[in-house]
């Protein structure tokens, strides 16, 4: 696996020269230079390579296709994976640029181990070096995280996981499991309770406890197999990526504390799988949550919101300033939205104004979709507070965001993220398979929330 040093070198290094080039600029390009593109059949499209050689045959430079004024921005940085081993500077690129070309060589290796491939970019002016690798290695704990099969990454990994990063950064970590859990976090016990792998709750703290209080909460399922209310098969392959809001947020807590940002910091992630035996809980059941809130089980696949709802309660009991939630929740955010595009649901019009501000900046993009109180009616049920998943199917992102809403009361502010951690085609600077989303809009938040 790549370090995320090992694929930048000093400003100043032996390097070889990147040039954009548009199609009207071919025409004027020296002659023999433009007879070497004709006879390369090189026309400047965009992201196109010419190299460029020098008189003793070594190659002193690519010609590149500019691309598109609308292409994605990590598309120029993209171009790493197409180039031959060496070190490259390129005078047009940015911030973006880098980190499309860092994120495009990732790869998932460990059954299938290979040859990380040595493509080196000269950092370019002005780009912040710590932000960068910050974002980089973050993105790679994230996207290992969720690319790790179930069999090798339970309850028991992702408490490992977390650990390591608290450890790493002295910040004070505790692990509620067993009869404590089932007293103290009920739904996140029932949720769990029929693995053979035991449900807990990972709670981390860093920071001066004087300093603002925000705090992430990331769903933490290793694998859904939707419970009694089993999934098909089609539905259930891709479910070892159901604990990646809990990846996201671990990467999230991660670039926080290496940026040693003036927050209290806190990080709740409940690990559960949701799995089939006798003890597993029932649609039907009733269950008292940690807020004293009832809930009726809908449906046994709507498990998600079930955990956080313990965790939000605990986050919420000390205020904070900013209390976030990350999870693969729903399907009906992907239908609305497609893959690409997580929904965000926050009742603080600052905070999605930055969101969305940040998003677009970070090439992290978001949307804010509305907290419909109306919609409140589709989760009521006679016998209980709430039920988990309600009737019709109609608005399932919605209705799920206002089912976490009820557990938040004190929060000074508070967002919800409906996240996909997938990408199902490749795409620049994000090949298929986990993938971190809404990470670096929402660290580029609390850095400017909290800057003082």
């Amino acid at each position: 696996m790549l370090n995320a040093k090992e694929i930048f070198a000093a400003e100043g290094s032996k390097a070889v020269s990147l040039r954009l080039i548009s199609k009207a600029e071919l025409a004027s390009l020296p002659a023999a230079l433009k007879l070497q593109a004709q006879s390369l059949g090189f026309e400047a499209s965009p992201l196109s390579l010419m190299p460029v050689l020098s008189a003793n045959g070594a190659v002193q430079e690519f010609l590149v296709g500019a691309p598109s004024t609308d292409a994605d921005p990590f598309a120029l940085g993209a171009i790493s994976s197409k180039l031959p081993p060496g070190t490259y500077e390129c005078a047009a690129a940015t911030h973006l640029t880098a980190l499309g070309w860092a994120l495009e060589l990732y790869r998932y290796d460990p059954f299938r181990p290979a040859e990380a491939k040595k493509v080196k970019l000269v950092l370019p002016k002005g780009v912040d070096e710590a932000r960068l690798l910050r974002e980089v290695d973050a993105t790679f704990l994230v996207r290992d995280l969720i690319n790790t099969p179930a069999n090798i990454l339970g309850p028991d990994e992702l408490e490992a996981a977390a650990r390591k990063i608290a450890r790493a950064h002295k910040a004070a970590i505790t692990v509620i499991s067993g009869k404590k859990l089932e007293k103290e976090f009920p739904l996140i016990h029932v949720v769990g309770a029929a693995a053979t792998r035991a449900p807990r709750l990972i709670d981390f703290t860093w920071g001066n406890p004087k300093h603002p209080k925000v705090t992430l909460v990331g769903k933490g399922v290793v694998f859904d197999t939707g419970g009694l209310d089993i999934k098909p098969s089609s539905s259930m392959l891709l479910m070892k990526k159901d604990m990646g809001g809990a990846a996201n947020v671990l990467g999230l807590a991660q670039m926080v504390m290496e940026a040693k940002l003036p927050v209290r910091l806190r990080v709740l992630v409940p690990a559960v799988e949701n799995a089939i035996a006798g003890d597993a809980f029932r649609p039907g059941d009733v269950f008292k949550t940690r807020k004293g809130l009832t809930v009726e089980i809908g449906n046994t696949d709507a498990e998600g919101r079930l955990i956080l709802a313990d965790a939000l309660a605990l986050a919420d009991e000390e205020a904070p300033d900013l209390l976030i939630d990350m999870a693969t929740l729903t399907g009906a955010a992907r239908v609305a939205l497609g893959p690409d595009l997580p929904p965000f649901y926050t009742d603080d019009a600052a905070l999605a104004a930055s969101l969305n501000l940040h998003g677009m900046k970070e090439n992290d993009p978001l949307w804010q979709l509305p907290l419909w109180r109306p919609y409140y009616s589709l989760i009521e049920t006679p016998i209980a507070d709430l039920n988990n998943a309600g009737a019709g199917g109609f608005a399932g992102s919605i209705t799920a965001a206002l089912f976490l809403c009820r557990f938040v009361e004190k929060a000074k502010a508070y967002a919800h993220f409906d996240i996909f951690g997938w990408v199902p085609n490749t795409k620049p600077g994000r090949p298929k398979g986990g993938e971190a989303q809404a990470m670096r809009a929402l660290f580029a938040v609390i850095a400017e929330r909290f800057a003082k």
